[in-house]
């Protein structure tokens, strides 16, 4: 099979997860069962396939670096799985735009250096699909970069929660281009919004009316920090809470879910710890009650999910696929275009790989109800669904 050609923007703690699973998988066999890896081989390519081959970042002390040392770099502080080679790519000035918070410009240098012709990188380079790793709350970054991939003509994949991929607006400009895009927020392996989906759609499934529910998530990355800032917050905020309550097909009011980052603790590093309550009421309108505490390598478990949507872009592409691709976004990301329970999603996603697009039919509000949303059907039988996250995601009040 041919190369998956790979851009990053942001030389973060996600990128050096990333960069370490390729290196770390590169000789998985794909006749075994991988921890870590739901697929080992997808469409065709295996984890080795992908190659890095620009990379982007305005830190001073990462730019010039190849990208197997800027991966190491302060403030990063992921845990290191994997030794990785030189990679011959040096990280590049990129844009910054409103990139950097008042924490982040406490903990880094902004390079004086002018920043790249990003467009021409990307072409320059070949590269196949870009990847956003953008702070939260970047809200004009991300969408220069997205721009920069509809210019190249290139995939890209949206892991921060600025909604591109679920606005009509970017999803027509991309499927005009036959440009795929997978976004909004990457969902993590198994993090704090997937395992409040799934406990929340038990709750349903059984007939347990929620009352309460909240999230608490504390951390020692700069992703934390970064979110002290409150202001930076509210699209993460949306994103987090909508995935769950799309799970709840009865709503909940908003002074009954509370669900975001609490607070920065340096000394937990680039590890995660949440906590879930949900309380409702079951047979007999008895009161039930669960909590979870989830402990996890943050970054790791983003790298998990996104491996495999840069090949699905890939496949998109060889395919002549552009728009949002339904499926791996409902999968991959918090804020998809379509929502569904994380069970038809994976359905919907091997579907995808098969290339059996019999399967994407979509049927009426996936598992989000019905919100209001416009319909764009496109050359491969899917009708696109653009929903305002803003508007309709917002807690019932």
């Amino acid at each position: 099979m041919a190369k998956v050609r790979v851009g990053i923007i942001g030389v973060g703690n996600c990128a050096s997860a990333l960069v370490q699973g390729v290196e770390f998988y590169a000789k998985a066999r794909d006749d075994e069962r991988v921890p870590g890896l739901m697929n080992v081989e997808l469409g065709g390519y295996h984890i080795s396939d992908i190659e890095f081959v620009c990379a982007f970042d305005v830190d001073s002390n990462k730019i010039g670096l190849d990208l197997s040392d800027a991966i190491w770099v302060e403030p990063n502080n992921t845990v290191k799985f994997s030794d990785v080679p030189e990679t011959g790519i040096k990280v590049q000035r990129g844009h910054t735009y409103d990139g950097l918070g008042s924490f982040y410009r406490d903990e880094i240098t902004e390079s004086e250096l002018p920043p790249v012709d990003v467009a021409r990188v990307l072409k320059e380079t070949k590269c196949d699909v870009l990847i956003n790793y953008l702070p939260v709350g970047s809200e004009q970054a991300a969408r220069f970069y997205a721009e920069q991939a509809l210019e190249a003509g290139i995939g890209f994949i949206n892991c921060m929660p600025e909604f591109i991929a679920t606005r009509e607006d970017w999803a027509d400009r991309f499927t005009r281009k036959g440009i795929p895009i997978i976004g909004d927020d990457i969902k993590s392996q198994v993090g704090a919004t997937i395992s409040h989906r799934v406990l929340s759609k038990l709750f349903e499934d059984r007939g347990v009316i929620i009352d309460h529910t909240y999230q608490l998530n504390f951390g020692g990355n700069m992703d934390f920090k970064n979110m002290l800032e409150r202001e930076r917050l509210q699209s993460k905020k949306i994103s987090k809470t909508q995935s769950v309550t799309s799970q709840i097909s009865g709503g909940i009011d908003a002074d009954d879910i509370h669900i975001g980052p609490s607070d920065h603790v340096p000394w937990l590093k680039d590890r995660k710890w949440a906590y879930i309550r949900i309380e409702g009421r079951e047979f007999g309108n008895i009161p039930i009650s669960m909590e979870l505490k989830l402990e996890v390598w943050d970054s790791p478990n983003s790298a998990g999910v996104v491996i495999d949507a840069i090949r699905c872009i890939k496949l998109a592409m060889d395919r002549g696929e552009g728009g949002p691709l339904l499926a791996p976004s409902a999968y991959f990301m918090k804020s998809p275009p379509v929502q569904y329970s994380d069970s038809e999603a994976k359905e919907l996603v091997d579907a995808f790989i098969r290339g059996d697009d019999s399967e994407f039919i979509l049927h009426s509000g996936g598992s989000g109800g019905d919100p209001q949303v416009s319909g764009t059907t496109h050359g491969n039988g899917l009708v696109e669904r653009h929903v305002d996250l803003e508007r309709e995601f917002e807690p019932k009040r």
